[in-house]
C-alpha cells in the first residue's frame, strides 16, 4: 500500500480547491477532489466495461451528465494533479497519455516544492504545454473562463 500524500501536498490541494471552489459559485460547472473515481470509458459507460479509474486530486466538470452517485463517467474538462515525492513519473507519464487520449481539455500539473505549474492544454486531440508558470506569474484557466490563480499569493501561503 503507498502512503497517503504528505502535508504540503494536501496544503496546495486544499487551498486549490478552495480558489476553484469559490470561482465557481452559481456558474455550471462543479469541482471534486481525491478520493472520488474518474471512470474513463473506452467503447462503452457500462460500469462493468470500463477499465480506467483514475482520482485526480482535483478536477472540474461542467457537463452534469458525467456525474453520477459514484463519481465522474467522461473526461473532466481540467483536471489537476499534485507531485509528491515519488510519484513524478506515474504523474507525468502514465496519467499524461491516459488524460490525453480520454479528451481531458486542460491537465494542471503542480510542483509544490519548485513552487511551479505547468497546464496542458488539448488542441486536436493533442496536449500542448505552456511554459513553466512560477511565483509571481497569474495563471489562467483556458477550460474555465475567468479564472485565475496569481502564484506568488497562492504559494506563499503555503508557507
Amino acid at each position: 500500500m503507498s502512503p497517503g500524500p504528505n502535508r504540503l501536498h494536501q496544503k496546495v490541494s486544499g487551498h486549490l480547491f478552495n480558489a476553484f471552489f469559490n470561482y465557481l459559485k452559481n456558474k455550471p460547472c462543479e469541482i471534486y477532489a481525491a478520493p472520488f473515481d474518474v471512470r474513463l470509458p473506452g467503447h462503452s459507460k457500462k460500469n462493468e466495461a470500463i477499465y480506467t479509474v483514475v482520482q485526480p486530486d482535483i478536477y472540474v466538470i461542467c457537463d452534469p451528465v458525467k456525474l453520477d452517485n459514484a463519481g465522474c463517467v467522461g473526461a473532466p474538462d481540467l483536471i489537476v494533479e499534485i507531485l509528491s515525492p515519488g510519484n513524478n513519473r506515474k504523474e507525468l507519464a502514465n496519467k499524461y497519455e491516459v488524460y490525453e487520449e480520454s479528451g481531458v481539455k486542460e491537465y494542471w500539473i503542480i510542483h509544490p516544492i519548485e513552487q511551479t505549474i505547468l497546464i496542458y492544454s488539448l488542441i486536436e486531440g493533442k496536449y500542448h504545454p505552456s511554459r513553466l508558470f512560477a511565483s509571481g506569474d497569474l495563471v489562467e484557466s483556458n477550460v474555465i473562463k475567468g479564472f485565475q490563480l496569481n502564484l506568488e499569493s497562492f504559494f506563499k501561503a503555503m508557507e
